[in-house]
C-alpha cells in the first residue's frame, strides 16, 4: 500500500471498502488482516513495483507511471480509477514543435526510465537529467532544455515561459500490479476491488410504470443484464429495478418520468459482484 501522497488516501479507502483490515495509526508499517489472510506494508510508492517485481510481496497498489519507470517485472492487472495523470513534453515557448527537435538535447524528468524508454521508442536520442521534483523550474536554471512531467491544466508551466509540445507520453492511473506468478487470494482481491468500482460507477433505480409502457421504459435503462420487473397490486402497472450509470442516472430519472413512470428513486450501490 502506498504510505503517503495522492495515491494513499483513495487506495486505502477503496481497500476498506473492499472489506480490509487497515491500519488505523500512520506510524504503523504493516497490519496484518487474519479474516482476509492478508499482510499489508505500507512503502513509499515508488517503491512497490519494485518490491512485487522482486517477489517480495504478491500484489501493490501504485501508479501505471511508477510501475513503468521502476523497470519492475511487475504486471499491471487492473485500473483502479483515481489518480489519474498524463505526461507531456514542454519546453520554452516556441522553441519546439515536436519529437525531432529534442534530439541532442537535455530534458529534466523524475521518470527518467519512463521517459527514455518512450524515447527509444521512438528513436530519438536526448540526455536525461533526472530530477526528483519541481522540474519546471529546470529550464530557467539552466539545468535542462525541456521537460517531461506530468501536464493538468497548463497554467505551472506556462508561468515559467514553458509550452506543452509533442504527443502525449503517457497516460497514467492508480493500477492494481503483481508479480508473473499470480497469488492465492488475488482473484479475490480483484473480485472486491472491482466491486468498489461498480459501486462507485452505478447506482440502483426504482420506479413503477404502466405495463404498456414497461418496454419503453426498459429500453431508456436496460440495465447491465435487465431490468427486474415486479406486479404491483394494480396490475395495470409495475415495479422496477435497474442499475444506471451513476454519470447518467437524472437524465434517466427524466426520461423515465416524462414517458410516464412515477415513484423514480435512487439508492446507492454499497458493494457488488458482476
Amino acid at each position: 500500500m502506498p504510505n503517503k501522497g495522492a495515491l494513499a488516501d483513495t487506495a486505502a479507502q477503496m481497500l476498506g471498502e473492499a472489506g480490509y483490515r487497515l491500519r488505523r495509526d500512520p506510524k504503523e508499517l504493516t497490519v496484518a488482516d487474519p479474516a482476509n489472510d492478508a499482510q499489508f506494508f505500507y512503502l513509499r510508492p515508488r517503491d512497490i513495483a519494485t518490491y512485487v517485481g522482486s517477489g517480495a510481496l504478491d500484489v501493490g497498489i501504485t501508479g501505471r507511471d511508477l510501475l513503468l519507470d521502476s523497470g519492475s517485472a511487475a504486471v499491471e492487472v487492473a485500473e483502479l480509477d483515481f489518480a489519474s495523470s498524463t505526461f507531456r513534453f514542454a519546453g520554452p515557448a516556441g522553441r519546439f514543435q515536436g519529437l525531432d527537435d529534442l534530439r541532442g538535447v537535455r530534458i529534466a524528468t523524475s521518470y527518467t526510465g519512463l521517459v527514455g524508454a518512450f524515447l527509444e521508442r521512438e528513436g530519438v536520442a536526448a540526455d536525461l537529467v533526472h530530477l526528483d521534483g519541481a522540474v519546471e523550474t529546470a529550464v530557467r536554471l539552466g539545468v535542462a532544455d525541456a521537460i517531461a512531467d506530468v501536464v493538468e491544466t497548463g497554467a505551472t508551466l506556462r508561468a515559467q515561459g514553458l509550452d506543452v509540445f509533442g504527443p502525449v507520453i503517457l497516460h497514467s492511473t492508480a493500477v492494481l500490479i503483481a508479480g508473473a506468478d499470480r497469488a492465492d487470494g488475488l482473484d479475490v482481491l480483484e473480485r472486491r476491488l472491482n466491486g468498489v468500482l461498480v459501486a462507485r460507477r452505478w447506482v440502483m433505480v426504482d420506479y413503477d410504470v404502466p405495463r404498456r409502457l414497461l418496454e419503453q421504459a426498459t429500453a431508456v435503462a436496460p440495465g447491465i443484464e435487465s431490468p427486474t420487473v415486479s406486479p404491483l397490486h394494480d396490475p395495470e402497472w409495475a415495479a422496477v429495478r435497474v442499475m444506471v450509470p451513476r454519470a447518467e442516472m437524472n437524465l434517466v430519472m427524466d426520461r423515465l418520468y416524462a414517458l410516464g413512470a412515477r415513484a423514480i428513486y435512487v439508492t446507492p450501490i454499497h458493494a457488488a459482484r458482476l
